[in-house]
Parts: C-alpha cells; sequence; structure tokens
C-alpha cells in the first residue's frame, strides 16, 4: 500500500500504446483526458493526467500507477483505472469508456487561455 492506502501493484502501463482500435480511437480518448479531467485548478493532478496522456503514446514508461494514485484524486483514479482496464479488455469497452466518462465529466474551462483572451481584448 501506498501513503494514499492504494494498492497499487508494479502494473507497466507501457502496453496501453498498443490497445487501441487506431489513432482515431486513442486520440478521442487523450481528447476526452485533456478536455474533462485535466483540470489546471489542481496543477499537481493536472501534471499527472497530461503524463498519463501521453503515457497513452508513448512505449516507455511516462507515469506509473504508484505516481498516479499518489497524485490523482479518488474518482479520476477511478476512471483512469477503468480506461487501463477498458484498454486491456477490448475495443468496445474503450468506447463505452469515452461516451460514459464524457457523460459524467463535463469540459474544464481553460482558466489560462480564458485570462489570456481577456487580456488581448
Amino acid at each position: 500500500m501506498n501513503e494514499r492506502g492504494c494498492y497499487c501493484p508494479d502494473v507497466t502501463l507501457t502496453d496501453l500504446n498498443r490497445g487501441f482500435r487506431d489513432d482515431e480511437q486513442r486520440q478521442r480518448v487523450q481528447r476526452v483526458i485533456h478536455d474533462r479531467l485535466a483540470d489546471d485548478r489542481d496543477p499537481q493532478e493536472c501534471r499527472f493526467l497530461m503524463r498519463f496522456w501521453w503515457q497513452l503514446v508513448m512505449s516507455y514508461q511516462e507515469v506509473s500507477m504508484d505516481e498516479l494514485s499518489l497524485n490523482v484524486g479518488k474518482p479520476k483514479l477511478d476512471v483512469i483505472e477503468a480506461l487501463i482496464s477498458a484498454i486491456r479488455s477490448s475495443h468496445a469497452d474503450i468506447d463505452t469508456w469515452i461516451a460514459t466518462t464524457q457523460r459524467v465529466f463535463p469540459v474544464v474551462q481553460d482558466r489560462g487561455f480564458m485570462a489570456a483572451r481577456d487580456d488581448e481584448s
């Protein structure tokens, strides 16, 4: 168990990039992570979610499950774990994950973009 009380076995995430039907499906998953999970109001959580976002493309270890469990809140960690399970199960399960996550998590408002746009006005 880690310091948050989560059991995170040494599970490598380096196989995830090979679990998608095609690049389009992977990009859809990445959009959901970027647009709905990675909220810059929590910079630490956002940083690790974006490292996971990269992990979906990379064959080397960008982030570990232990790092995710220490830095990502329980609701979003549960969603990430469900995605990992879906990737390792079937393409249809990934499509279901996308639809479910889009229903549950609203689009995050990018405060940095909005501030920059307001400064230009």
